[in-house]
């Protein structure tokens, strides 16, 4: 439930006639009280008689449904005294109703990926799950339920008073967002966009429960709703259910407020300081912009990607290749009334902070959009396209992003936005930045005094009609295959095989199948060496890998990103020790060329001098804001404790202070030698997920891995259970209003032991669910933590394993909180789960596996994992049926033999002298 999910989307205010929309699209009748307004490509919007909103979008390409229920309602609607009352209910919505007493336990189980979240103008609740008409039945119930009947009570509230404070603290713990607030608050004078979502803590802590039941009772309507279903479902089913549960619902007699105030125009440059201990200096400039709605807000959007893009933006070259930051960062935020674009810089501990924001403001107000031409417009609106044909080939993306433009004021922005930037000229984005990016409507860290100011333009109220003309209407998506999930038809599907190479054999795991926009997804894992011969290597694997995207043999860093744009298509590396793992998105048309890009960069990597200094400052920065961070902190220390490697050894976690050493170790002629020595054929695995043809993408392994050498022989790094002293650290974090919890205990134990699947279910009811016990004892009855849980891993390979226990808390709670962990552990073994909580969790577990095998990423990163070893979906089918079969004898008799408090290694990270 984050009040500061960040989605660039489009935000609106229309007043338009709506024509009647074609007929329903299979013809059937519709439910009484529902009327059909208009289809866009396959998204169908209906109406209630009540006013209810409901836009549905039909799509069988993935075995998986979202639901999202929109209420038209934020921090921007609250009143003096009033601030933090959107995000409040969004919180005790979840506390639920008589009928629904916990709706989150509910949710865990029935497998429901689902949450809440607030911004200034939505108050959004939403769920990805499984395709399953009961689970999509009941889920639709509840959502109508929690419109009229939820709780809000004063129970209710003080239980959830803690963890809010504790999401407040993890935000506080943010010199960024904090940053952001303040710069926000300053800049605007009049309008609640200047407030915090999640509100002043004075206002949250003395809310009463009569003003928030008001405050839901007039917003928490159909008039004021939209109810967005995606994915696979039955849509003439959906719209019978839908009638069935909201129709009932009375069109409320209540007007809402009124809304006056508009931010008047900025006159002169604002400037604030943030002082706090840890992490390193970051400048902002803000800057007041149109509502999402007008058409300069498009190009002014655009226009701020080309400013911030790296590494060919004007910023990048102003502040980050000058030394100045390590990074830099630009967008437009979307909003339903004129909102701002943000422009900023992490800069570097030794550069000078009021340097860096000269030039940031500078670039910005002088230099920088003079600087845009076609070819950066070209990059940015590409990449745009393709983010847009993500989303919408994406049913849980497109059901967040509809969510969005509802937001800002009309769904069909969603597509009036994609007309609009393709219709964007280079002219007009300069002109709409020269009119906003001025001093006079600048908020930033520092006051720039002006001799002659120009003010930014008054927005005028948006016109769509234009734009909505241009949308062709009645369109729908291209259908898509059923694909079958069931593990037995996975390894049925997939093509395995050994493709064998002068230089070394290519295992194969391809899995061929119909999906939206022709997306595939892919994994490529290289292994050499053994851990003798990487001993001393430092940093070399992760930095090699991490250099891969910054320049090759005739190709720079922005080139290859173009490159990958040209292709709609999208590369990472990362490295575990001696194996390189490539994850790529592509789709049928270009995942050849992806492919023989992604050997060019493996084979040829230039290693820059220039990136490379900018990959070592960057690594410094992200390393010192992790030693003042308590997460940080207390990870490092369990992973430090106790262990058997040696600095030289790969496997060894190293301190800040080895880590920043060596960093300043790495050189180009280091990472040169370490790619020709371990770089190459020999151990390498393929597997792919989607559209694709099968012989085309063995055509493109023969030709890129053609003549390449063969790499040292491969052998998997041992990681052997090694005992650890049952040790509690209790690490400083001063300044810090929230503070992190971690224990953990390693066990000796095989993912093939018999034991393993009650485990794994134990795992799960103690701490993996919102239905589990350490959330219901530590969140819902203790209030003491905004998050709360539990991990088990077992090795494929040895016996060794651990058990994992983390949770976050106000900094003065640190003790409750460790001793309140204790006491759900002692209360678990003693009383064990009964028989239908063991059922209810199988239940749950096996949606979620369910819902991971609709995903076509999932896929093909499990099939790699497989190929590793040796296993298929059958491995899988084997731990359901193992997990279908349990009884909770064998569940409490695996938890009491292996979990044990007493051995746990706890790290505490906290404020020592908290603030009350």
């Amino acid at each position: 439930m984050n009040p500061f999910r960040i989605f660039p989307a489009l935000l609106i205010l229309i007043l338009m006639t709506v024509l009647p929309g074609p007929a329903h699209a299979d013809d059937a009748p519709l439910p009484a009280g529902v009327r059909q307004i208009v289809m866009i490509e396959g998204v169908t919007e209906y109406r209630l008689d009540n006013g209810l909103q409901v836009l549905l979008s039909p799509d069988d390409s993935r075995a998986r449904t979202s639901v999202n229920m929109s209420y038209r309602v934020g921090s921007r609607h609250e009143g003096p005294g009033e601030t933090g009352m959107a995000h409040l209910l969004e919180h005790l919505l979840f506390r639920g109703s008589p009928k629904y007493p916990d709706a989150l336990a509910e949710f865990a189980r029935r497998g429901l990926a689902a949450n809440g979240s607030t911004t200034a103008d939505l108050t959004n609740y939403y769920a990805t799950f499984a395709s399953d008409p009961d689970t999509l039945r009941w889920y639709l119930s509840w959502q109508a339920d929690a419109m009229l009947n939820a709780r809000i009570a004063r129970a209710d509230l003080d239980a959830e008073m803690p963890v809010v404070r504790n999401e407040m603290e993890r935000g506080e713990n943010s010199p960024f967002s904090m940053l952001m607030q303040q710069v926000a608050s300053a800049a605007y004078v009049w309008h609640p966009y200047g407030r915090s979502v999640i509100g002043a803590r004075s206002d949250v802590e003395h809310v009463g429960i009569e003003p928030l039941r008001a405050f839901y009772h007039r917003y928490y309507q159909p008039d004021n709703a939209t109810l967005i279903v995606t994915g696979r479902f039955d849509a003439r089913q959906v719209l019978r259910w839908i009638a069935q549960d909201f129709g009932a619902i009375p069109r409320p007699a209540r007007t809402l407020p009124p809304e006056y105030t508009r931010e008047p125009v900025q006159q002169g440059a604002r400037s604030v300081t943030l002082r706090r201990i840890g992490g390193s200096p970051i400048a902002l400039a803000q800057y007041h912009l149109p509502e999402a709605a007008d058409d300069a807000y498009t190009a002014l959007s655009i226009g701020a990607a080309m400013l911030a893009d790296t590494p060919a933006g004007p910023l990048y070259q102003a502040l980050v290749a000058k030394g100045l930051a390590s990074n830099v960062f630009g967008f437009a935020r979307a909003m339903k009334q004129p909102g701002y674009a943000v422009f900023g810089a992490q800069i570097q501990p030794d550069a000078d902070p009021q340097a860096a924001l000269a030039a940031l403001t500078r670039s910005l107000e002088t230099d920088a959009i003079g600087q845009l031409d076609q070819a950066a417009l070209d990059r940015i609106r590409t990449a745009w396209l393709n983010d847009w044909k993500q989303i919408y080939n994406r049913s849980d993306a497109l059901s967040e992003a509809l969510s969005d433009a509802v937001a800002q004021g009309d769904w069909r922005l969603f597509f009036i936005e994609r007309l609009r930037v393709q219709a964007l000229t280079l002219e007009t984005i300069r002109t709409q930045l020269g009119a906003w990016l001025l001093p006079s409507n600048r908020t930033s860290g520092l006051y720039l005094p002006t001799a002659e100011p120009k003010y930014a333009p008054v927005p005028a109220p948006a016109d769509l009609a234009s734009w909505i003309a241009r949308i062709p209407a009645g369109t729908g998506r291209p259908a898509v295959g059923h694909f079958d999930t069931r593990p037995e038809a996975i390894d049925a599907a997939t093509r395995r095989s050994i493709l064998t190479l002068p230089n070394g054999p290519v295992e194969l795991a391809l899995l061929p199948k119909e999906t939206a926009g022709g997306q595939v997804h892919a994994v490529l894992r290289m292994g050499f060496g053994n851990a003798e011969a990487l001993r001393g290597q430092g940093l070399a694997p992760f930095a090699t890998s991490a250099m891969l995207l910054r320049g090759a043999e005739g190709m720079s860093r922005q080139q290859i990103e173009d490159r990958l744009n040209a292709l709609d298509s999208a590369l990472s590396f990362s490295d575990d020790g001696n194996v390189l793992s490539l994850s790529m998105r592509s789709d049928r048309a270009h995942l050849p060329e992806v492919l023989g890009l992604a050997f060019h960069l493996l084979r040829n990597p230039a290693f820059p001098e220039d990136e490379l200094e900018r990959l070592k400052r960057s690594l410094r920065t992200h390393v010192e804001n992790d030693a003042a961070s308590p997460a940080y902190l207390v990870r490092n220390a369990l992973q430090r404790h106790d262990q058997p490697w040696d600095p030289d050894d790969l496997r060894y976690t190293p301190t800040t202070d080895e880590t920043l050493a060596r960093i300043a170790a790495l050189s180009r002629d280091q990472l040169q030698r370490f790619h020709a020595r371990f770089y190459g054929a020999g151990h390498l695995s393929l597997a792919v997920a989607g559209d694709f043809d099968p012989e085309e993408v063995e055509r493109s392994l023969r030709a890129g891995l053609e003549g390449w050498r063969t790499a040292p022989p491969y052998e998997r790094l041992a990681e052997p259970w090694y005992a650890m002293r049952p040790e509690t650290f209790r690490i400083p974090a001063p300044g810090k209003a929230n503070a992190e919890y971690r224990a953990a205990l390693p066990l000796k134990i095989r993912d093939t032991d018999p034991r393993w699947p009650a485990l794994m279910l134990a795992n799960y009811l103690i701490g993996g669910s919102e239905d589990s016990r350490l959330w219901q004892g530590i969140r819902v009855r203790g209030g003491l933590s905004y998050g709360v849980g539990s991990a088990v891993s077992a090795s494929p390979f040895e016996d060794s394993g651990a058990w994992t226990l983390f949770a976050s808390t106000a900094a003065r709670n640190a003790d409750q909180l460790r001793d309140a962990m204790r006491t759900v552990l002692d209360d678990t073994l003693k009383t064990g789960f009964t028989q239908a909580e063991v059922d209810q969790g199988v239940h749950s577990l096996l949606n979620y596996l369910e819902l991971g095998r609709s995903d076509d990423r999932y896929l093909a990163s499990r099939w790699s994992d497989y190929l590793d070893t040796g296993r298929s979906f059958a491995w899988q089918q084997h731990v359901i049926d193992q997990l279908r079969s349990l009884k909770a004898a064998q569940v409490n008799a695996a938890m009491r033999e292996l979990l044990r408090p007493d051995q746990l290694s706890i790290a505490v990270a906290a404020d020592p002298d908290p603030k009350p």
